[in-house]
């Protein structure tokens, strides 16, 4: 109670009140350190030199990145308590991928508070989950895990998220495939390269190939599951929003 009246009245007196109001608002709390979450949206587009080094949001990204990951899979094994590995995998991808992040992070308006050049935002085309996800890891740091899964959970997932919608929404990355290849007129197949193992443990590696490269491979018990996960790793490697 205490620490929550401190970075309240802190926040009145701050140069950065506009900034820690904001925050406020959207998520519910004062940052305690309010540089590292200014640090979370300073693409590296404008990135500071400091000692011999480029800081940006970066590393920031790289940690928030595995919190939420954490955070989200946590979710939904208590959330699906019967689901096997592949559900949860799936489910979890749904709600971190890049393009969820991106318009996440729109809606909440923390694109307005991304620092860049002018030309990047055309350019970097995940900046704006990019930054999302620095600002998770400036939370973890500045208040902890416990704390920044209360906020991940009650704040972002229970409120932007369906989660039962998203059951039922199957994200078909090879027709999403098939439509880039053809609108970029590029060749695209999918080979099923080798068999693992044999009888119930069986699997298939499946490749996927543009223009006769192998741009990502998946496998599974099935050759459908394999084209499946092999699909959406190509999908984001050629299309990373």
């Amino acid at each position: 109670m205490a620490l929550k009246l401190y970075n309240r009245l802190k926040g009145y007196f701050s140069s950065d009140r506009q900034f820690i109001f904001s925050i406020r608002n959207i998520f519910g709390f004062c940052p305690g350190n309010v540089s590292l979450y200014k640090l979370a949206f300073l693409h590296r587009s404008v990135a500071v030199h400091t000692n011999g080094h480029k800081v940006s949001n970066e590393r920031l990204e790289y940690l928030g990145d595995a919190v939420l990951s954490s955070v989200v899979a946590d979710y939904l094994f208590k959330k699906f308590p019967y689901k096997d590995e592949g559900f949860l995998t799936e489910m979890r991808s749904k709600i971190v991928s890049r393009e969820q992040l991106n318009k996440l992070s729109r809606k909440l308006g923390l694109d307005e508070f991304i620092q860049s050049n002018q030309d990047s935002r055309n350019v970097f085309r995940s900046m704006n989950g990019d930054a999302f996800e620095a600002f998770i890891g400036a939370m973890y740091l500045d208040r902890g895990y416990n704390f920044t899964r209360r906020i991940i959970v009650s704040r972002i997932i229970k409120v932007h998220f369906d989660v039962e919608e998203l059951v039922n929404t199957e994200a078909n990355f090879k027709s999403k495939l098939l439509e880039w290849s053809q609108k970029e007129h590029r060749s695209l197949s999918f080979n099923v390269v080798t068999e693992v193992g044999s009888g119930n443990s069986r699997q298939y590696l499946v490749e996927v190939t543009v223009n006769g490269e192998v741009c990502a491979t998946g496998q599974d018990f099935s050759i459908k599951g394999a084209e499946k996960i092999a699909a959406e790793k190509a999908y984001h490697i050629l299309q990373p929003e």
